[in-house]
């Protein structure tokens, strides 16, 4: 385990940029991967595909440079720059990271209105993300190294693409969404050995 620490550290610090980019698209990944497990259907591996393509080719790399930007903008870690920070960060980022995802999905599922989903779940999705993901970008700015930001943001974007990915094929963007329907099937589990 030590050793393969080792090596993820040297490689983060040789070459950051794809480091950041293949962890945060595996985490982002993983997120999609666990909405399936939850809603207990069978494993949809284009899916996952296409929730790793977002990832790569557009959320991982422009989460990377953002968060550089946002670094020479504001540098240090005072108090008032961390809150700058994280408020560009919704203000600026949020909008733009809940769109492209809706927006690419679509076009890699081939649907006719690549907008649709857009319009009808970006606003319950930023909204949700607003009690996400500020305390998240606190905690990044204010003890995460720079190097490893992107990662971070990776790692807490498997809860959030869960969510994400469930919102994009099942849910309306809220988290009650997401909770009443986890609340329903579970019942639904408990009822039907009871109906044998």
């Amino acid at each position: 385990m030590v050793s393969w620490w080792q090596a993820l550290t040297r490689a983060a610090g040789r070459y950051p940029w794809p480091a950041n980019v293949l962890l945060y698209a595996g985490f982002f990944s993983g997120g999609d991967a666990l909405q399936q497990v939850l809603r207990g259907g069978p494993a949809d591996w284009q899916h996952t595909r296409h929730v790793a393509t977002v990832a790569v080719a557009f959320h991982a790399n422009l989460n990377y440079v953002w968060l550089n930007l946002l670094e020479r903008a504001l540098p240090g870690r005072a108090p008032r720059t961390i809150l700058a920070k994280v408020l560009c960060d919704q203000a600026l980022g949020g909008p733009v990271y809940v769109s492209t995802f809706y927006a690419g999905m679509s076009i890699l599922e081939r649907k006719d209105d690549i907008f649709l989903d857009m319009r009808q779940k970006f606003w319950n999705t930023y909204k949700s993300g607003l009690m996400y993901w500020p305390f998240v970008q606190l905690i990044n700015f204010s003890l995460i190294p720079i190097r490893w930001r992107t990662a971070y943001t990776g790692l807490c974007g498997f809860l959030w693409a869960t969510f994400l990915c469930f919102s994009q094929q099942e849910g309306d963007g809220t988290f009650k969404s997401a909770f009443t329907f986890r609340r329903i099937k579970g019942t639904n589990e408990v009822e039907k050995p009871s109906e044998k």
